[in-house]
């Protein structure tokens, strides 16, 4: 007989939420399976009882997975609900015909790439700050940049009382009052490049996540999203897994 996993545990590996959340989740009644309402402490057999949030069925735990890269415009927070009333990128995927969940974030003020998936181990692995999976971004600066700042943006600068990781920084374009700069993180820290460049005096104009290890936004319209391929997959796989074992 299939063992039964703790209701929590299992929301939290699909991704729909950390554990404590879930937990509250089923405190309010907003769980079920097999369509009864569950209990703190209850378990489930994941590849085999239909777990559902909301009212909204979980797929289970062998049914196919969905991977997405989503273009994502200013103004959109990302969650899948807000309880002010902002738009989310739920509506941006509501088509897809599954249950996805955005991995890592992307600040309301910033456009680009953004991952969605239904996988909570692929999530996990690719968001968590010791996986260093590569996030490339185009930042427009103002008044401009000098030489000075470009170093310390690439080798670190304090925020919280920590040190940001190492970043590759290179300039783009140069034009009076504005530089354009390309920088490629390897960690995933709240608001991380907008920090780093007020704390030097500079103005973020304009940020665009374009690529997140192998994926790239590309020709990819804003609003749109595409399913990545199975190349892409394991390729962010691979890096976030190379990444944690080099810690």
């Amino acid at each position: 007989m299939a063992e039964k996993v703790r209701i929590q545990k299992i929301l939290a590996q699909r991704g729909v939420c950390s554990r404590r959340k879930a937990e509250e989740m089923i405190a309010a009644g907003r769980v079920t399976v097999n369509g009864r309402p569950t209990r703190l402490g209850d378990g489930a057999v994941p590849a085999k009882d239909v777990i559902a949030v909301d009212g909204e069925r979980l797929p289970r735990e062998k049914e196919g997975r969905v991977y997405l890269a989503l273009h994502k415009p200013r103004g959109f927070v990302t969650t899948m609900a807000d309880e002010r009333g902002r738009r989310c990128v739920a509506e941006l995927v509501e088509g897809v015909g599954a249950r996805v969940y955005p991995v890592g974030r992307l600040d309301k003020d910033s456009e680009g790439l953004l991952l969605l998936t239904n996988d909570g181990e692929f999530a996990n692995l690719c968001a968590h700050p010791s996986g260093h999976v590569a996030k490339t971004y185009r930042v427009t600066l103002r008044p401009g940049v000098t030489e000075e700042q470009l170093a310390r943006l690439s080798t670190g600068i304090e925020l919280d009382g920590r040190m940001t990781a190492p970043a590759k920084v290179k300039v783009l374009e140069e034009q009076r009052g504005r530089a354009v700069i390309e920088m490629v993180l390897y960690e995933g820290r709240n608001r991380e490049i907008r920090r780093m460049c007020e704390a030097l005096g500079l103005e973020v104009a304009r940020l665009r996540r374009t690529a997140m290890g192998p994926v790239r936004l590309g020709m990819l319209q804003q609003g749109r999203y595409r399913e990545l391929t199975h190349e892409e997959v394991q390729g962010l796989l691979a890096e976030a897994k190379k990444g944690g074992k080099r810690r």
